[in-house]
């Protein structure tokens, strides 16, 4: 057999090639992370200045909880960015496996991803551990800082093809406003009437702040989730 050939060369270019994708797409990751947190405390200060409220209980607020994330305070929403240490590729049936860049070499599809949440700020406020929380979009970003988005609305729409360049602090603003903007459009929905009509006592003496608390209309997604590697 051919030294070329030998199966465990093979693997040995897999591993060298994966595991330097693989650190540089982490490394892009942590950036883009504190860029988009650096970019969310500027939205958020630029509102601040903006809007004027009636109303002074209805704040807008930033807060960096560790190196893996961050929450954004509006009103009565509240979005919770949190950066994921694993790696990750998609399906071989996905449209983005399709894409001409990613077809061209193999290393192209492992991509870092950032996950926003939507939360009711008083499900944080009040401890109501059972309050439902939405994911609103997920940012891939790989080893060349290029980048896809998956989400509701504009945020599906906008940034729906993997970029042809690497993510710049633009990019990630318009993210930003994007993701508030949805965050504020969806409204809460009461829970059906039946399923609020009998508690039990426990209920009425632990768990007060949760008894009909409304559930953000969201999106889950559709997709299959990516293969973790």
């Amino acid at each position: 057999m051919e030294p070329e050939q030998d199966p465990l060369m093979h693997i040995q270019r897999l591993l060298e090639n994966k595991s330097t994708a693989k650190q540089v797409t982490y490394k892009n990751l942590i950036h883009a992370f504190d860029l988009l947190a650096k970019e969310s405390k500027r939205v958020i200060g630029e509102l601040k200045k903006m809007v004027k409220p009636s109303d002074q209980d209805v704040t807008f607020d930033f807060k960096r909880v560790n190196d893996h994330e961050f929450m954004v305070k509006l009103a009565g929403d509240l979005l919770i960015f949190v950066l994921h240490t694993n790696i990750v590729t998609f399906d071989e049936s996905s449209e983005v496996m399709k894409d001409p860049y990613v077809r061209e070499n193999d290393i192209n599809r492992y991509f870092g991803q950032i996950m926003i949440y939507n939360f009711m700020s008083d499900s944080i406020k009040y401890n109501r551990v059972n309050d439902p929380g939405y994911l609103l979009a997920r940012l891939l970003i790989n080893h060349d800082g290029r980048y896809i988005v998956e989400g509701e609305g504009k945020l599906g729409m906008v940034f729906s093809h993997i970029s042809p360049s690497a993510i710049t602090e633009h990019d990630l603003n318009i993210l930003v406003k994007l993701a508030l903007t949805l965050a504020i459009e969806n409204d809460l929905m009461a829970p059906p009437y039946p399923q609020v009509k009998f508690i039990t006592l426990f209920q009425k003496m632990e768990k007060t702040q949760e008894l009909g608390a409304g559930e953000k209309i969201g999106f889950r997604m559709s997709y299959q989730p990516p293969h973790e590697h």
